[in-house]
């Protein structure tokens, strides 16, 4: 396994992160835990930061959709960055945090009536908007409430990065955006300029998750402008920003390349300025949405092994006390990890295995053919590389209440969400009357 940002190895083989043993915190927490190394996601905000200085009025906005809690809010504007929400349960976590309005951004393809408006009465800075209907909706609610809203446009580029499926999202035929080919983009900018109570501000695009190529970021900018420059032509209308999303990947596995971010940042200002000389325009101000690639290195997930299933000739099966509940990437979209024995860091691999979850599905396995020491039930198992789409994609399937979530910093760690009980499992749970009376009826009838 490759040691990421402060993680290091003891002198008993134990594995440290952030100064603090993990075995320790196994012990003091419980598994499964998810742990945020903060001085290595301070230090990948602030990468972002100054790679992106050297182009004029740069932003760089955090995908809280990647991992969003109050105290990650505090980190993430602490450290200079604005926050993009998708949704009003993200939009209220950043509130009660605290996090300014005014570096807000909301995204999402069916933003309801409700959450419309309590992103307009919180006064955030842009509404990323997807489709005509929700230009509409907009329109209607600053009448309703007496505020402006300021926009931005997402359009599908027509971009095919190479990645899975399931988090390309630049290709025409995605259920986000404008498209730019079919002429509706050029008719999304016609409607927004024409919508009471609208100001568009700009032009915004997001061609997929984990890329490895920064070509593809490249033409994307290159694509958004040319279809700025159609845009004036019909309308008169120049954009003062565009946003070109996130995307970079990470390394999870051996094989995985990703750009540093200074390569990607440097593809994009010199893509944008390129393209804005050609095309004769002034340069817009260039935004950028990274999520994953802050904070999925920062992350570590820490398991309890208990069964070890040999299967003779075929397939040993380590299992864990978590799984699909706490990490679904593996088997929504086949997500490859690393992994090893947090308390056996000096030992050296023994063993060929396949890492199990304990959900009542056979598609619940977390990584296949790990090489690890020999296993153990008590064994602390680690899988780095959790910080994105794990917290965030964490369910009760089975009943299982939701891990805890702590960071450490310089040998102190602090929850920043509670374990969940199996009292907060049922805490909404409702027994209608009807049932209650034949539950009373029941008892009397066998009494």
């Amino acid at each position: 396994m490759r040691l990421r940002g402060t993680m290091e190895i003891g002198s008993q083989g134990h594995l440290f992160i952030g100064g603090c043993d993990t075995v320790d915190l196994a012990r003091r927490y419980g598994t499964p835990l998810y742990i945020i190394d903060e001085e290595h996601l301070r230090a990948r905000c602030r990468r972002y930061r100054e790679a992106f200085a050297r182009a004029d009025n740069a932003e760089v906005i955090y995908a809280g959709k990647a991992f969003l809690t109050t105290a990650i809010c505090r980190v993430i504007e602490e450290e200079g960055l604005s926050l993009d929400v998708a949704s009003g349960g993200e939009l209220h976590t950043a509130l009660r945090a605290g996090f300014p309005p005014s570096r807000i951004y909301f995204h999402g393809n069916n933003k309801s009536p409700a959450e419309i408006r309590m992103a307009l009465e919180a006064g955030i800075h842009r509404f990323m908007v997807d489709n005509l209907y929700e230009l509409e909706l907009i329109s209607r609610a600053t009448q309703a409430t007496g505020r402006k809203a300021h926009i931005c446009l997402r359009l599908t580029p027509g971009i095919e990065a190479h990645t899975h499926k399931y988090i390309m999202t630049g290709q025409i035929d995605s259920k986000f955006g404008f498209p730019i080919e079919t002429g509706q983009a050029l008719e999304g900018v016609r409607q927004a300029l024409a919508s009471p109570g609208i100001e568009l501000h700009g032009l915004h695009c997001h061609i997929g998750s984990q890329i490895f190529e920064t070509a593809p970021f490249a033409a994307a900018a290159r694509a958004v402008l040319e279809f700025a420059r159609v845009a004036y032509q019909a309308t008169g209308w120049v954009p003062e920003e565009i946003n070109l999303g996130g995307g970079l990947g990470v390394y999870y596995v051996e094989g995985d390349t990703p750009p540093s971010i200074e390569d990607y940042a440097n593809t994009i200002i010199e893509a944008v300025s390129e393209t804005a000389s050609e095309l004769g325009m002034k340069v817009p101000r260039i935004l950028v949405e990274p999520g994953r690639s802050i904070v999925s290195p920062a992350g570590t997930t820490l398991y309890t092994v208990g069964a070890v299933k040999e299967i003779r000739g075929v397939r040993t099966y380590v299992t864990v006390d978590g799984g699909m509940g706490d990490n679904l990437r593996p088997a929504l979209y086949q997500a490859r990890y690393e992994a090893a024995i947090a308390n056996k860091m000096h030992d050296l691999p023994a063993c060929t295995v396949t890492i199990a979850g304990k959900y009542c599905e056979s598609g619940d396995i977390l990584v296949w053919d790990a090489g690890l020491p020999l296993p153990e039930p008590g064994d602390i198992l680690a899988i780095p590389c959790t910080g994105a789409y794990n917290y965030a994609m964490a369910m009760n399937y089975n009943r299982f209440p939701r891990p805890a979530v702590i960071t450490v910093y310089r040998g102190q760690p602090d929850v920043i969400v509670m374990r969940e009980s199996y009292e907060d499992l049922i805490r909404n749970d409702v027994i209608p009357a009807r049932l209650q009376r034949e539950e009373t009826r029941s008892r009397a009838v066998r009494a």
